[in-house]
């Protein structure tokens, strides 16, 4: 049923879209998610700019992006292409700096953005980060619209980012200027994937993320003594239980299900109004998506949801030579330019 919704979804747009085949001996998954985060890549040449953007005036939290701006002549004609990290990752993270090469090799102005705490600025914001933070998306795609007078927007995501961007396309709807939102690997279904890390076959990845979300929550403790208390937290051994104990408690939230129901971007997908495609791999170790919300998206006419057999999590390395092995970034790119009828070149 998926591939034939698949294929009936994609016959109008077989100009841009071309399926994923795995690398030789590397359909395992696990393979496919570990290799891809350690696999060389070329230099990233791209000149950017440091700009610190107010998310939050009520407590003054800002985040850090590294902006890249095409000429002021042509520059507000250009789309504008905002990515964003997943869990624990940062604007310097190797599928982040893949794609924006891309994207201003396309023509496109680029902004890589760091959510709150991430990319070394805990000392920008009082807060800690979570995946309900679809607003600091907002702010920064604002800020791009008040500085240098763009038009069209697009947003990309990973993952946690994945899910960031399309909760703020929900909520957002056909609000101008954005245009078009991709998501690859977005987690979607919050407290399914946090209940499928702790699964034996993906201990190693949840271990991974708490050892960098137990470090930085030190750090703001160390920052910012008189708001956290590192006491009585106890060892914390799941996601969840660190969802539960430290963002419930510091971020607002009753519990670790309250975070995950009101953060989750399922609950807004039916309202996504503009061009959005979904790339998931069903071997994906770590992220879920529930029958209700695949049905959501399949009945949404703006959302184009790939979902591929192999691909493992944010990995997508594929038989293509060179740096086209990066079969996400590479299809990411071409949808945006296929909706956005944009190929400027560099």
């Amino acid at each position: 049923m998926i591939e034939e919704s698949l294929q009936t979804q994609l016959d109008a747009t077989q100009a841009w879209y071309a399926p994923f085949v795995p690398r030789r001996g590397l359909r395992n998954a696990h393979l496919q998610t570990l290799v891809g985060n350690f696999l060389p890549r070329p230099p990233f040449e791209l000149v950017s700019t440091p700009e610190v953007v107010e998310v939050d005036p009520a407590d003054g939290s800002r985040v850090l992006c590294h902006t890249s701006w095409k000429p002021e002549a042509v520059r507000a004609g250009r789309l504008t292409v905002i990515l964003v990290h997943g869990l624990e990752g940062s604007s310097d993270s190797r599928y982040i700096r893949g794609l924006a090469a891309r994207v201003w090799a396309a023509g496109c102005n680029v902004v890589r953005m760091n959510m709150r705490n991430c990319g070394g600025t805990e000392e920008l914001t009082p807060t800690l980060y979570h995946s309900a933070l679809s607003g600091d998306v907002g702010a920064v795609l604002r800020h791009c619209v008040r500085t240098q007078g763009v038009t069209r927007i697009a947003l990309v995501g990973y993952s946690m980012g994945g899910n960031l961007v399309l909760k703020l396309a929900g909520e957002w709807g056909a609000a101008s200027p954005l245009v078009a939102v991709a998501a690859v690997c977005p987690a979607i279904d919050l407290a399914a994937g946090s209940d499928a890390l702790h699964e034996p076959a993906n201990r190693m990845y949840e271990w991974h993320f708490l050892r960098g979300l137990m470090a930085r929550f030190r750090r703001k403790a160390a920052l910012y003594p008189q708001i956290y208390d590192t006491r009585g937290v106890g060892p914390i051994r799941s996601l969840r239980m660190f969802d539960d104990r430290i963002v419930a408690r510091y971020c607002g939230f009753r519990d670790a299900d309250d975070y995950y129901y009101r953060a989750a971007s399922a609950r807004v997908v039916d309202r996504i109004a503009v061009p959005t495609l979904i790339l998931r791999a069903l071997d994906d170790p770590f992220i879920r998506l529930v029958q209700e919300t695949r049905a959501a998206l399949e009945a949404n006419p703006h959302v184009t949801l790939i979902e591929t057999a192999h691909g493992g999590h944010c990995a997508y390395l594929s038989e293509d030579e060179g740096d086209a092995i990066h079969w996400a970034e590479a299809t990411v790119m071409l949808y945006l330019q296929h909706v956005c009828a944009t190929n400027h070149g560099s």
